[in-house]
């Protein structure tokens, strides 16, 4: 029992009742959503603990909007693009897939999400992004929307989540398994392939997901005694125009060819298939190409895409579900969640596809 001099609150209330401060807020504001199970809990606890909101105490349930922010990185394309990619902007495979899975785990619990876009070379939306905050409980974030130091300064006023981004000391950071992974399907192509040269054809500069795959080709490939190639002339930018662009340069500029491109994502490796054989080249038959993620497309496309699957729409789960469990108060027990990826081996690579599945990474 708490102290005379000690007011309670709906923390009390919630523990007592073992419900989430939000479902506390719905019943004190007499909102229709809560179960009837739940709602006796909650009033039983209230009489229990002789709990009478206070004003302080209606304030806090009432300041529970049930309703979190996902922002998430835009890359606009400008006339000198591809027109055969032009619809790509509205096109965002992994990003929509991974917001299903946020979407999936916020109707759970009865929230709504706040949904907006920063662009890509946009290193300085602070103001908007407190905008945001001010309108929600929480906030997602994809990729490197922020830079740590800003990400710690936001979390002082809310809980955030990052997806793809960089753990902080203040948030929880939500990621597939980059090196793992990568370090696998550079092996494959080492020593089932023979591979010599392989060149990584990577995402954004200061994406902290291509640099963590960057760095696994770079010691994968060193370990085997292979040439990798890596740097702003293979930087793809996620994107398939990304991809085609990198591969144009390099054939225009008499740049030979690797024996492997590991591309960052798969919308890249889409891109860069397209230009090599839009200049004839036969894939795997004189370059072997690779993505990641395992997008719905990767296995519909001629040959099917050698990738890394990752479980894109479970980790928009867990990160929601991360950040539900904040802004209900309680202290994150990691910082980092690491989910495991699968390496699928098809016909990019010159490997048979595989029926089902893929081969499980530990």
């Amino acid at each position: 029992m708490k102290a005379k001099d000690q007011a309670l609150t709906i923390y009390d209330v919630a523990q007592r009742a073992g419900v989430s401060i939000a479902s506390v807020s719905r019943v004190l504001n007499g909102h229709t959503t809560p179960r009837p199970e739940t709602r006796e809990r909650v009033l039983q606890a209230v009489a229990e603990l002789g709990f009478v909101p206070d004003g302080a105490a209606r304030a806090l349930s009432s300041r529970l909007k049930e309703v979190v922010a996902v922002v998430y990185r835009q890359m606009w394309l400008d006339s000198a693009d591809e027109p055969v990619f032009e619809s790509e902007a509205e096109n965002l495979a992994f990003v929509d897939v991974m917001n299903r899975g946020i979407e999936v785990a916020a109707r759970r619990r009865n929230f709504d999400l706040l949904m907006s876009s920063v662009d890509v070379h946009d290193h300085l939306p602070v103001a908007r992004l407190h905008s945001l905050a001010g309108k929600s409980d929480g906030i997602l974030l994809h990729d490197r929307v922020l830079t740590p130091a800003a990400i710690v300064r936001l979390a002082d006023r809310l809980p955030v989540v990052t997806l793809a981004g960089t753990p902080t000391r203040a948030s929880v950071n939500v990621v597939g398994d980059n090196a793992t992974g990568m370090r696998e399907l550079v092996q494959h192509l080492i020593e089932v392939h023979d591979a010599r040269t392989i060149a990584f054809l990577s995402g954004h500069a200061d994406s902290p997901d291509s640099v963590m795959r960057a760095k696994a080709v770079q010691e994968t490939a060193a370990a085997h005694g292979v040439t990798a190639l890596l740097g702003p002339a293979w930087e793809g930018e996620y994107s398939a125009n990304g991809g085609a662009r990198v591969i144009r340069n390099l054939l225009d500029g008499g740049g030979t060819l690797p024996d492997a491109i590991a591309c960052a994502n798969d919308q890249s490796a889409l891109g860069a298939v397209y230009a090599l054989r839009e200049r004839g080249y036969g894939i795997p038959e004189d370059v072997l190409v690779t993505g990641f993620d395992d997008i719905p497309l990767a296995r519909h496309t001629s040959p099917p895409l050698t990738t890394v699957r990752q479980p894109v729409q479970q980790m928009g789960t867990a990160a929601f579900d991360a950040l539900y469990s904040m802004i209900d108060g309680k202290k994150p027990e990691q910082r980092q969640l690491t989910l495991p990826v699968e390496l699928v081996l098809r016909g990019s690579c010159g490997c048979v596809p595989q029926n089902a599945g893929g081969r499980g990474l530990s």
